[in-house]
């Protein structure tokens, strides 16, 4: 575990940082598809990650889901650390993109952190920009982005969060992360797969074009 944590957070945190992190942390190995977090529920954790991707998401009145942006190891959720500096509820839902491994890190040292290390200043602070500009760049691919578009910008990013160009999802998955039908989402697939954009196998996606 120590390793691990090193090999992902040593660039940022000092070793006394480590330390804590390493004595606080509850760690989890989470598999594929699990909601780790979800819509209205108290937040006492926030997750550093280790290994895999997390996608976030949001939720209409319907019940239908918007993808916001996937986290991958190394990384944490903004959202997640400002609804727990204001002890609100989740206004988002985290789901495994692939199996993951994580930390679970505690409200209350958080805050303690805030105080004591610049560098868990400094990575908070970078986590803010980042998921920001990852939420402009989703309402820019909303706004300005065709459907196919934007169909092939979200399995390029799969693709670089997994850290693998073959994708193994179901028309109905992405579907449902791009708010659209099944049938739109597999002729837009034979569309990208005619402009050599991508290739369809029985039980993957292969991404050409990264």
């Amino acid at each position: 575990m120590r390793e691990t944590l090193k090999q992902q957070y040593g660039y940022i945190f000092e070793d006394a940082l480590l330390v804590e992190v390493e004595a606080v942390g509850i760690y989890k190995r989470i598999p594929q598809g699990q909601t780790i977090m979800d819509i209205g529920e108290p937040i006492t954790h926030m997750p550093l990650l280790l290994n895999g991707a997390i996608k976030i998401l949001r939720e209409d009145a319907d019940g239908d889901e918007l993808l916001l942006y996937f986290l991958e190891k190394g990384d944490t959720c903004a959202m997640t650390f400002s609804c727990c500096m204001g002890k609100n509820k989740s206004e988002i839902r985290a789901v495994t993109e692939n199996e993951t491994e994580l930390l679970m890190i505690p409200v209350q040292q958080m805050e303690v952190w805030m105080g004591k290390y610049k560098s868990w200043q400094q990575f908070i602070l970078d986590s803010y920009h980042t998921r920001m500009m990852e939420l402009l760049e989703t309402v820019d691919t909303l706004a300005f982005m065709r459907l196919d578009e934007r169909l092939l910008k979200h399995l390029q990013d799969k693709a670089k969060v997994s850290h693998d160009e073959n994708i193994h999802t179901t028309h109905q998955d992405i579907a449902l992360d791009l708010h659209t039908s099944r049938v739109v989402i597999s002729r837009l697939l034979k569309k990208l797969e005619k402009e050599g954009k991508l290739e369809m196998h029985r039980n993957h996606i292969k991404v050409l074009e990264l």
